[in-house]
């Protein structure tokens, strides 16, 4: 696929650097080149970059990696034209609580100010060094990742990505369900970046 992210930081780059590997093309979504732009390409040269609206209208799925309190002033002068949006940012507010004191979730409020897209939640609920590596091999089933969106088109889409990620996808629901993904963020980052239990480990989905 053409995939396009908004945001290249520990989370994005993790993300674009594995699909890029795994055959997919790679577009930074930036209208400059920022330090994490720049640190970016450096890492692979096989990404390009292009102002953001331009790689929207190039790419088939547009990733959006970016703090959650910029995200308003980014979508508000961009168009989807009915593309898939993979939201996987998270609104973090003091202490680690939920950003929007949970009455509503980050993923919502993406497809309030990006209404002509296909908003999707996924790969949120782990830190950036399970997108890195993914892999446990001592076990016989795969790290699942849950996801969340109303358009059904879209998350096979995301799904497809998921397992080329080497995840299993997870479908939860429609778009409200990402309140919930967002509140099992907030475990995970807790145990880790403030409790410092280590990153190496993820979800799975056992079912009879």
């Amino acid at each position: 696929m053409k995939l396009a992210f908004i945001g290249i930081g520990n989370v994005g780059f993790a993300l674009a650097n594995r699909l890029q590997k795994a055959g997919h093309d790679v577009v930074i979504a930036a209208n400059e080149i920022t330090d994490s732009v720049q640190k970016a390409v450096t890492n692979n040269p096989q990404f390009t970059v292009m102002e953001i609206q331009k790689a929207i209208n190039y790419s088939e799925v547009v990733f959006l990696a970016t703090p959650f309190s910029a995200n308003q002033e980014i979508l508000k002068n961009v168009h989807f034209a009915g593309k898939t949006l993979i939201d996987c940012t998270n609104p973090v507010g003091p202490g680690i609580t939920h950003g929007l004191q949970s009455e509503i979730s980050g993923s919502e409020k993406v497809q309030q100010w990006a209404p002509t897209a296909q908003v999707v939640k996924a790969f949120t609920i782990y830190g950036f060094e399970n997108f890195a590596n993914s892999t446990y091999s001592n076990y016989n089933v795969k790290p699942v990742m849950l996801l969340a969106g109303n358009d059904k088109t879209a998350k096979q889409k995301v799904s497809e990505l998921c397992t080329d990620l080497g995840f299993e996808a997870f479908d939860t629901g429609n778009i409200d369900q990402a309140l919930h993904l967002e509140h099992l963020t907030l475990l995970w980052v807790k145990m880790v970046r403030r409790d410092k239990h280590h990153p190496n480990f993820v979800w799975a989905k056992l079912e009879k």
